[in-house]
């Protein structure tokens, strides 16, 4: 991907017009302010495409969004460029490396902390777009960006996010009411009662693809709430990595709880019930030909038959909601539901969980940015700070705020409410190691070619490559329980 011109090139363009008159004509820059003669800022924003399928432009309510900017502060233009999502990361990681990046970008883009201008101060100051503001900071929802809330490794506030990063599942308020579902499906028990009457009404109860994340959430969110009676005992491991606890169980925590045989998955009931219910889950209600539907979108699994209205739910994320405004009925949210006693005695009746979080699309400022480059950025971020700024793009694409006073759209909403948008205490079974995906420890079961003792045979194996790979990648060899 192309990195920001180098200022030089331009200065020399301009020298050699030799025209005072044609320089102001041609809007040429300060070579050390980025000011142009007419006293214009031209910033970039650099990330990938998370609303949408198109190559070149984050959709149309970004374009509204960025002309609202631009109309308050007409000497400030901001330009997109829109990187692969599978390059981002280290399209913006070595320009950032290299002192090329633009003046924002996407935030998970691999870095040191010496690369990024930390916010931590700006956000101490008031937002001068909101009269009588004392501390910017005091205009974010505290549960996602408070004071201890989105900070890096290294406790700084390297990020500003645009929106909360969340999910759960889609549903098609009309195929509901054919069926004769009520929404929100509050137990395990009840949605095999929903997936059944939606099957009988013509529907594929949940769309599901081949990828990882249709299977990977559903897993995760089954043996969350499966595991959770052992949370005390897991919970060894401050956030830092010291002997003593965090509000979730570290991976670190998990990791060592695989190595000491804490949990195996051929001997711990809990894992082996969550491969059960998955399923279950995937016999009753997903797409019956799942493993041969290639992905077609990282936001919404099997979009192609919840859109066409062939599947009345889908796993999706906020992101996904542009994509659906195509789907015949209206399309609303709820949680993935609870797994109780009645459905199996291991349930201790935990609530389902998944996580909403500040961090979705959030963008930082390379520490190169300075001067008037940097100020402009710097409007620009308290500008979309203001909740009567950006609800009209809140409510086009889906997004869930970060911001007091904006309201998240209604068929969104409930990915970010109750218990379901706190953290997953365990985080559920682990991921797969290099090598292997999510699909290919579960799918041979799933399908019938694999019995559950194998499937759990190759877990526990997986599982414990996996913390191996953990310890050397982490350097916890010297613990004793990295040993096992």
């Amino acid at each position: 991907m192309p990195s920001r011109p180098r200022r030089s090139k331009g200065v020399a363009s301009c020298a050699a017009l030799g025209l005072t008159a044609v320089l102001a004509l041609a809007g040429c820059s300060d070579a050390d302010s980025g000011v142009a003669a007419d006293g214009t800022v031209t910033i970039t924003l650099a990330g990938p495409n998370q609303w949408n399928d198109q190559a070149g432009t984050f959709g149309k309510p970004w374009e509204e969004l960025i002309a609202k900017f631009e109309k308050a502060e007409p000497k400030i233009k901001v330009r997109t460029n829109v990187l692969p999502l599978a390059e981002f990361g280290q399209t913006l990681s070595t320009q950032l490396s290299a002192g090329t990046a633009p003046e924002l970008v996407f935030a998970q883009a691999p870095h040191q902390p010496h690369m990024i201008t930390p916010l931590d101060e700006e956000l101490r100051k008031p937002n001068p777009y909101v009269p009588g503001n004392k501390k910017w900071l005091d205009l974010f929802d505290q549960k996602y960006f408070g004071p201890d809330k989105g900070l890096s490794a290294a406790g700084k506030k390297e990020y500003l996010p645009f929106n909360i990063v969340s999910t759960g599942l889609f549903y098609n308020e009309d195929a509901f009411a054919e069926a004769g579902v009520t929404a929100p499906v509050e137990t395990f028990s009840d949605l095999m009662t929903a997936c059944g009457k939606l099957k009988s009404a013509g529907y594929a109860p949940l769309a599901m693809d081949s990828s990882n994340t249709g299977l990977g959430w559903t897993i995760k969110t089954i043996s969350n709430m499966l595991l959770d009676k052992y949370y005390d005992k897991l919970n060894v491991f401050a956030p830092d990595g010291s002997k003593g606890t965090n509000a979730v169980v570290t991976d670190k925590a998990r990791y060592r709880a695989v190595l000491t045989g804490e949990i195996d998955a051929t001997k711990t009931p809990e894992v082996a019930e969550s491969v059960k219910l998955l399923k279950q889950v995937f016999d009753e209600c997903a797409t019956k030909n799942w493993s041969g539907i290639a992905p077609s979108s990282a936001s919404i699994v099997n979009v192609r038959d919840f859109s066409s209205g062939k599947a009345a739910m889908a796993w999706g994320s906020p992101f996904g909601y542009g994509a659906l405004s195509d789907v015949k009925g209206k399309v609303s949210s709820m949680p993935f539901p609870t797994i109780t006693k009645d459905t199996t005695p291991l349930s201790t009746d935990a609530p389902a969980r998944f996580g909403a979080s500040a961090g979705g699309t959030s963008y930082m400022i390379p520490s190169t940015v300075k001067g008037e480059k940097y100020k402009a950025t710097l409007k620009f971020l308290q500008w979309m700070s203001v909740a009567g700024n950006t609800q009209e793009w809140i409510d086009a694409t889906g997004a869930l705020p970060p911001l007091r006073g904006a309201t998240a759209p209604e068929a969104t909403a409930a990915m970010a409410e109750g218990v379901w948008a706190e953290p997953m205490r365990t985080n559920g079974q682990l991921d797969a190691p290099k090598g292997t995906t999510v699909v290919g420890l579960y799918d041979g079961y799933l399908l019938g070619s694999k019995t559950l003792d194998e499937t759990l045979k190759n877990l526990e194996d997986s599982w414990r490559r996996l913390a191996k790979e953990q310890v050397d990648a982490n350097d916890w060899g010297d613990e004793p329980w990295a040993k096992g």
